[in-house]
């Protein structure tokens, strides 16, 4: 017969490939289940509001047209949805993608079952399958692991989420159109059950074994691995487990699978009591909590309740007296098992010899501990209780009474045995390696001493005055041939011949009356003592390893084991040595990975690299957790440490005497850690925790404060990173790690994932979580909830400074960098704020302010070009204005007769549009301003810190733009290709380098506009009347009640100008130097003496377009005649 499993048998094969691919698909979903995005749970106000029309459920499914015609009737809606789509398909089609799987299994077994009942597979059938052991295995965690997906997928993602996800992947994927397409069939398996893992929720009536019906199995099949199940040992755990009140514990893995795969079969849970009553006798006599699936605890009481045959079949199981028992016997094994347990850990106890000796013994000690272990750990779960339900409340407090329950003592004891039960593996997988050596030295060693025996008695060694004795001669020379014929391949025959041996050579000792010579004694005890190491040693057998392992399996405290997380940090904190035993716990806990893994790795699938890691990555999160209270005490150390710095430590005299050294050197105010990558992660974590606290509790500001609360609370946030900043410094050493490198790195991540997050709110598609580059899984970055409009601290920075240099309340003087208040003519702030900024959030803090405020200045224009089109360019009388302008400066080169008429006509007609425009205007301008100031400031402070990044940087620019305007003019000359990122790469750089002119970017991209130059213009000289020109100050706003600020205005202008052709720029220019000559004109005529402020507004506007893009006079003078600049700079 080929072995089921073999690779050429196709019957064996296929099954093996769908167990295995069960398992990947449950690791899937758990995995999966940590990413639910919150939306679909549609649990806040804010959610329900927003995403109430195009989150639907499976009603969806009744009338789509009448949902999709909700949508179509308000573009508003349809804009929403595009862009929840745009966020959501690709972690959508990751679930969708596991719920398909999930479908696919069950159809998958079902063909596989028909093909076996149609005789696909030659002289196979299900029988026969049956009688055989893998054959048996597979098939009944076939079905299990059926039962397993469904109830993972109702416990960890909730039945709406499961519908909401459904209905909003149909709506948004191709899978609709696609003909075979089977979300139908996935609709009617994964439809919400009413089940919630919420406690206190009621449970749905028929559940799960309608659920489990929703796809139809083969009933014959169902009956046949039920019956097996109950009868058989179907893995053969019985055999690691000799004594009969460990056969439920033996059979634990079994009872599991029995417990899933009787909700197929729901009528024996309700009326078939015979075989009920067996299945508790045999599973649950002494248990009443299980572990499914990787840690997933049920408790029996509350699974059963709603089958009659089941209850009551489990009511010896829950009969008080039969808990107290129980509980009662437990706690007894605990007490003798403690000091036992705790005699083999002591230094230099378990030797070769004794385990040789001692393995049954040892081997029993270890099923107690684990039987014990397992036994209390389930049944004192608090996850396995209820709290809302009576009767489960006084089960556990029974249980926790009779067995004197006390978590720390059953944890002091898990962790011996993890410690013990390592030792003993690594000792015996030692010996089980150097076996045949040491056993044929053995035999080399116990044949040469009868060989020299035999040489004694033939009298030819003279020194050893014994007979000659021909005889024993030939016995002894017999012995050693015997002894060398030893066959280590055929272990039982050599035993049994090593056995005869030593019984031979203790006769010829008694009837030869060889025990008065003493050294002949010696020979014969070393020989017998050789030949019982070659007994002791043939018996180190694999199998012990192997009943260790199945013994020591620990995959049942997969999820429990986190109850006990506090305790094992309080040990640590007591005692940091701990770690070194709880290193074998984890190891015994990494044991459960065998469990999913195995079937896997058998069928050779390409899914045991995700699975492994997912179920390893879980584990050593979790090792982390427990590991962090290493990095939190340091820490709790290092807020005393700043204190000591400041406060406690005495400087040390020059002259120390000896015996005073010791309280100098206060070796109390110093830590130590072992340093390693995890202590590193460890401490990361710690770090980015109090960091990101810090910044989002200290830069939380009141609006209504007078005078703002920026400057004071940045100074205290600087004191804090300092404080921070110095005293990671100071504990480097101590812990052996790169201090600045570590700190640069985590606040660098802090700053950038927060104004992530923060321009995350004027993206369309938003960055994830877990899509970005700045968060991680093991060094979190926390996320808190915001307390204003702004997700973040960046944003709440941002907009206080927006709100204090807004240019409607306060007037920006350009050669002073500094802001004033319009009334009171106090200074508000100064371009100080932004060394304050570097000196509190650094580099990256000043560059994350500045790409949030690009962000900023994108969204402003978007919105001033949408108002522009939407509600300027559509109002008729206002665009009749432009169209009689347009003809009345027509030729531009020309002068306008009656010039101010006509030019204050038109500005009074096409008031009403002026004001939203100038507001968006100077906010654009404001947010250019403060870029310039932060550039400026990064640029002053990389020069002085990095010099030569400063020196490279500005020479690399200067170089790669002359290459580029050389290959304009001349395109043979070379040009960086499309794929190459090295523009993009050096923008970041000269960016956070300050080596950039804000008001050269361009921000959106633009269509043509009618209309565009005279907009803009006549905008221009609708402001002036509200300014004045002063000699020392510039020009300034004429009445606070009417404010306009100059700067802002100007960069506003040139930066809205700057997103279009150059050509509009040209008009708007022309359009203003016409105005200047027609005014003047005028004014000539008129016999006006002095220059009209309006046109003094206007020079300035031209010499200060100049001044800011950095272009030649030639520009200007282009339009307007230099006599009448002569003129003008007279009056400055």
């Amino acid at each position: 017969m080929v072995d089921f499993l073999a690779e050429n048998n196709l019957c064996g094969q296929a099954i093996l490939r769908i167990v295995s691919r069960g398992n990947a698909i449950i690791a899937e979903l758990l995995r999966l289940s940590d990413f639910i995005p919150a939306v679909f749970r549609l649990k806040d106000r804010s959610d329900q509001q927003k995403y109430g029309d195009i989150i639907c459920d499976f009603s969806y499914f009744k009338g789509p047209e009448y949902y999709e015609g909700k949508l179509e009737a308000k573009p508003e809606l349809q804009d929403l949805d595009e862009e929840f789509r745009e966020n959501n398909i690709e972690i959508l089609s990751r679930f969708y993608l596991a719920f398909e799987s999930v479908h696919k299994y069950i159809v998958d077994l079902n063909r596989y079952l028909d093909d076996l009942y149609e005789g696909v597979y030659i002289q196979q059938t299900l029988e026969t399958v049956l009688l055989n052991e893998d054959g048996k295995q597979l098939l009944c965690e076939a079905l299990y692991l059926y039962g397993v997906m469904l109830l993972v997928i109702d416990h960890k993602i909730e039945g709406e989420v499961r519908e909401r996800m459904l209905v909003s992947y149909y709506r948004y994927s191709a899978a609709r159109s696609s003909a075979d397409s089977n979300l139908d069939d996935i609709c009617k398996l994964l439809r919400s059950t009413g089940y919630s893992s919420q406690p206190g929720a009621k449970r749905p009536a028929n559940y799960p074994e309608s659920y489990f019906q929703r796809v139809p199995i083969s009933a014959t099949f169902i009956s046949m691995v039920i019956g097996r199940l109950r009868s058989d040992d179907i893995y053969n755990q019985v055999s690691a487990y000799p004594l009969p009140e460990h056969r439920s514990t033996a059979l634990a893995n079994q009872s599991a699978m029995l417990y899933v795969c009787l909700f197929f079969s729901p009528s024996i849970l309700q009326t078939q009591q015979a075989k009920m009553r067996e299945i508790v006798d045999k599973y649950f006599p002494d248990n009443w909590v299980i572990s499914i699936y990787m840690g997933i605890t049920v408790n029996l009481v509350e699974a059963w309740e709603p089958y009659k045959a089941a209850k009551t079949a489990l009511n010896y199981t829950l009969d008080s007296a039969n808990i107290k028992e129980q509980a009662t016997r437990y706690a007894a094994s605990m007490e003798t098992l403690r000091p036992q347990v705790q005699q083999l850990l002591k230094e230099g106890f378990l030797r070769e010899e004794i385990i040789l000796d001692n393995i049954p013994k040892l081997l029993n000690c270890l099923r107690d501990c684990n039987v014990a272990i397992r036994w209390l750990m389930l049944h004192s779960a608090e996850s396995a209780y209820d709290p809302n339900n009576k009767r489960l409340r006084q089960m556990k407090d029974q249980v926790l009474n009779d067995s004197k329950y006390n978590p720390k003592i059953l944890f002091q004891l898990l962790l011996d045995t993890a410690q013990f039960e390592f030792t003993l593996k690594e000792m015996f997988k030692q010996m089980l390696t150097e076996k045949q050596i040491k056993w044929e030295s053995y035999k080399k060693e116990g044949s040469e001493r009868m060989t020299e025996l035999a040489e004694v008695f033939s009298g030819v060694k003279p020194l050893t005055r014994v007979e000659k004795n021909e005889n024993l001669q030939a016995w002894f020379r017999e012995i050693s041939k015997q002894i060398e014929s030893l066959n280590y391949e055929d272990s039982t025959a050599a035993g049994r011949k090593t056995v005869q041996l030593i019984q031979a050579l203790v006769e010829v000792q008694e009837f030869h009356q060889l025990e008065s010579n003493l050294q002949v004694c010696q020979f014969l005890a070393d020989t017998r003592k050789f030949l019982h190491q070659m007994i002791r040693t043939i018996n180190i057998k694999e199998e012990v390893l192997i009943t260790m392992q199945i013994v020591g399996d620990l995959s049942y405290a997969w999820q429990i084991i986190d109850s006990f997380t506090s305790i094992m940090q309080e040990s640590i904190r007591v005692n940091p040595s701990m770690v070194t035993k709880l290193r074998a716990t984890f190891l015994k806990l990494a044991s459960a990975l065998d469990l999913p893994l195995l079937r896997i790795n058998q069928a050779n699938s390409a899914d045991l690299l995700s699975v492994s890691q997912f179920y390893s990555g879980e584990l050593v999160a979790y090792v982390r957790k427990v590991l962090q209270i290493i990095p939190e005490s340091m820490f709790t150390s290092l807020a005393k440490i700043i204190k000591l710095q400041i406060h406690d430590i005495m400087e040390v005299p020059t002259r120390l005497d000896k015996d005073k050294l010791k309280d100098y050197s206060q070796l109390g105010a110093r830590y130590e850690v072992d340093p390693k990558q995890l202590l590193e992660d460890g401490i990361r974590k710690e770090l980015v925790k109090r960091v990101a606290y810090a910044l989002h509790k200290g830069l939380i500001f009141n609006p209504k404060a007078k005078p703002s609360e920026l400057m004071p609370k940045l100074k205290d946030m600087a004191a804090t990173m300092d404080g921070f900043y110095r005293s990671f410094e100071y504990i480097q050493d101590y812990v052996s790690i790169y201090g600045l490198k570590i700190w640069q790195e985590e606040v660098s991540r802090i700053i950038n994932y927060n104004v992530e997050q923060e321009c995350n709110s004027f993206l369309r598609t938003k960055i994830q979580d877990w899509q970005s580059v700045y968060q991680s899984t093991h060094i979190p970055i926390p996320k808190y909830p915001p307390v204003d409009e702004s997700a973040t601290f960046i944003g709440r920075l941002c907009r206080e400074i927006l709100r204090i240099t807004d240019p409607k309340v306060t007037c920006y003087i350009d050669q002073m960098n500094t802001w004033y208040d319009m009334r009171s003519h106090q200074e508000v702030t100064n371009n100080r704020l932004f060394s304050e900024i570097q000196g509190t959030l650094g580099t990256f803090g000043l560059n994350g302010l500045d790409r949030l405020l690009c962000f900023m200045i994108v969204k402003e224009l978007q919105n001033f070009l949408t108002m522009l089109q939407k509600t300027i360019l559509k109002d008729k009388a206002v665009v009749d204005v432009f169209k009689t302008m347009l003809g009345a400066v027509n030729p531009v080169q020309g002068i306008v007769a009656n010039a101010s008429k006509v030019y204050a006509s038109a500005v009074a007609k096409s008031q009403k549009i002026w004001s939203a425009y100038l507001e968006a205007i100077m906010k654009v301008g404001q947010m250019q301003i403060l870029r310039q100031q932060i550039a400026n400031e990064l640029n002053y402070s990389c020069k002085f810190d990095s010099k030569h990044l400063a020196a490279a940087l500005e020479n690399l620019n200067k170089s790669l733009l002359a290459d580029i305007e050389a290959h304009y003019q001349d395109p043979s000359l070379p040009y960086p290709k499309e794929d190459n990122t090295l523009l993009y790469e050096i923008t970041a750089y000269l960016e956070a380098a300050g080596i950039h002119n804000p008001l050269n970017k361009i921000y959106i991209t633009t269509k043509r506009l009618p209309y565009f130059p005279i907009i803009n213009f006549l905008f221009l000289i609708a402001q002036l009347p509200k300014l004045q020109y002063s000699k020392n100050q510039g020009m300034t706003c004429r009445k606070a009640t009417d404010p306009v600020d100059w700067p802002p205005l100007v960069l506003g202008l040139l930066t809205l100008l700057k997103q279009f052709h150059s050509r509009y720029t040209q008009q708007f220019l022309a359009l203003i130097g016409q105005f200047i000559r027609s005014i003047m004109e005028q004014c000539t005529s008129q016999k006006i003496p002095d220059m009209p402020s309006d046109v003094v507004g206007a020079l300035m506007f031209l010499e200060d377009y100049v001044k800011y893009t950095k272009l030649s006079r030639k520009v200007a003078e282009a339009h307007v005649p230099s006599f009448i600049f002569d003129e003008f700079r007279t009056i400055l």
